[in-house]
Formats: structure tokens, sequence, C-alpha cells
């Protein structure tokens, strides 16, 4: 039962952070209706701006303090996922109303290879590391409940709980702000928005700058994780079939989502592996998400769409 509960705690701590990459694609879709293929580069492209202003700030002002550091670093890196949001959707977005779905994706793939080349060319493209203080031992828990207790990676424990924290408040955002219900009032109807004076396009760039630092706080945690990379972006291919289960337009389906995949993973990789050979885990949230396009495309929680002909 110990080592069953430690898979699961494990799991669900895997899928909180799919759930933060899953939340940028859901927040975009929602607002403008554009799949956001972009969300891993700029998972990447934030996490090499916050590690490498990180390591220059020290250089350049003298500070010795590695948390205060880390805290301006992650400020300038929040400005600059601000103005590229800006910058998209004034020189992409605002240009491409109304177009057809394929394009728009086209659109998003374009911005990946831009964000790509242009992070390789102003941060370098070696590994960094972001050391934001989060411990890397494990500790042992509930030893009096269990033989040998449960082992818990600190890591991975804040690095849940930062998520959720961010998902709760980003809950509240939606639900208490007059902006939030604004944007709640996009994603329903575009046109009854507009008809009553919500201004899309400043609508698509909030959208955009909270999409920025949801991946921004992603890059970070994967960052301190893995060292921040290139393949990175690949983080992005991981929530695919979060958002898929889920339901491309709801908020608590990320969630729910990216906890029924970290869960999925772990457990099959552990019980079912030895049968199958293992690599379980590589494959298991794709076949999952297929299960759902064919039976339920719509995902867990998302809109049933009915055309009338």
């Amino acid at each position: 039962m110990g080592f069953f509960l430690e898979t699961l705690l494990g799991g669900l701590m895997a899928g909180m952070l799919y759930s933060l990459v899953a939340l940028g694609f859901v927040l975009i879709f929602k607002a403008s209706g554009v799949f956001n293929f972009a969300q891993g580069a700029m998972v990447l492209f934030a996490a090499l701006a916050m590690a490498r202003f990180a390591e220059w700030i020290p250089q350049w002002t003298g500070i010795d303090n590695k948390i205060l550091a880390n805290v301006v670093a992650f400020a300038i890196a929040a400005v600059i996922m601000f103005v590229v949001a800006w910058i998209i959707e004034r020189l992409v977005l605002r240009h491409l109303v109304n177009q057809e779905g394929a394009t728009l994706l086209m659109a998003t793939l374009g911005i990946t290879y831009f964000l790509d080349g242009l992070g390789q060319t102003i941060f370098g493209s070696d590994i960094y590391k972001i050391d934001i203080g989060m411990p890397k031992e494990p500790i042992m828990a509930l030893e009096g409940m269990f033989q040998g207790g449960i082992l818990i990676n600190k890591e991975d424990l804040i690095a849940a709980l930062i998520a959720a924290i961010l998902v709760a408040l980003l809950t509240l955002f939606f639900q208490k702000t007059s902006t939030g219900r604004a944007l709640r009032a996009v994603a329903d109807d575009h046109q009854a928005a507009q008809s009553i004076g919500i201004p899309l396009n400043r609508i698509w760039v909030i959208v955009w700058c909270v999409a920025g630092i949801v991946a921004l706080v992603a890059g970070m945690i994967w960052g301190s994780k893995l060292g921040v990379q290139f393949s990175l972006t690949t983080v992005a291919l991981r929530a695919l079939p979060v958002v898929i289960l889920g339901g491309l337009t709801s908020v608590p389906g990320a969630i729910v989502g990216g906890l029924i995949i970290g869960v999925g993973e772990k457990l099959s990789e552990v019980y079912l592996g030895p049968y199958v050979g293992g690599g379980i885990e590589i494959w298991f949230a794709y076949v999952l998400a297929l299960v759902f396009l064919l039976f339920r495309p719509q995902g867990l929680f998302g809109e049933k769409i009915i055309d009338r002909v």
C-alpha cells in the first residue's frame, strides 16, 4: 500500500506540472479560438530569459543575494513575455481575425520557430541552470503508518504546490475580476462580447500575457528540474494529451486531465511495464488521448459542438 501511495503521489505531482503547460493552450483557445502551437516555445523562451538574467544580474549589479537576483530575473522575464505577447497580437493575430483555423495554426507554428531562433540568438544554445533554491533531496513520510514510509521528492512537491497556487490565482482572476469576466464573455461569444463594448484586441493581448506568465512559471519549474535546454519545447507535446483529455475549452479540464495523465503514466509504468518490457510512460498519454478522440472528442469537460444544417 505504501509503494502504491508513493507512486500515486508522484503521478499527481507530475500531473500538476503537465496541467500548468496545458493551461497555456486552454487560455488562448478560449479567448481567441487559436490553438497555440507555440506554447512550448514560449516555455523555452521564458526559461532562457530567466536563466540568463539570473546569471547576468549579479555580474552587472554586484548583487550577491541569489534570491534577490532570481526575483529580479523573474520580473524582467515577465516583462519580456508581456512584450512578446503584445508583439504577437499586434503583428500577427490582429491581421488574421476571422481566418480559417488552419491559417491560425500555421501562424502559431511560425511563431514557434521564430521564438526558438530568437531565443538561441539572444540567450545562446547551451544548457543553462535555474537555481531557485528548491531542495533536491527526498524525504520520508508516514513512517508510522506504512513499513519503510513513503518517499517523497521535495522538489516535485514544491513544484506541484507552486503550480496549484498559480491555478488557484487564475481561477480567482477569471471568476472575481471584471477583466476575467470579460475574458469569459469573449470565450462564450466573440460577437456578443463586441456588441456590449468589450475590445477583442485588448482581451487577446491580456490572454497572451497571462499565457506568457504561465509559460514563465512552467519554464522556471521544468528548467529547475531538467535544466534549460531546447528539449523543453517538447514539454508542450506532453501537454497535448492533457488538453485532449480535459477539453480544449476548460480550465478545470486542464487540471483534471493533467492529474489523470500524470497518475496514469506512473501507475502503468510501475504495474504494467514489467509485462510489456517497459516504456509505457512514454506513450500511455497518447494512447489515452486517441481513445478519447474516438469516443469523446470534446474531452471530459469540453463543450459539445452541434452544427445545425
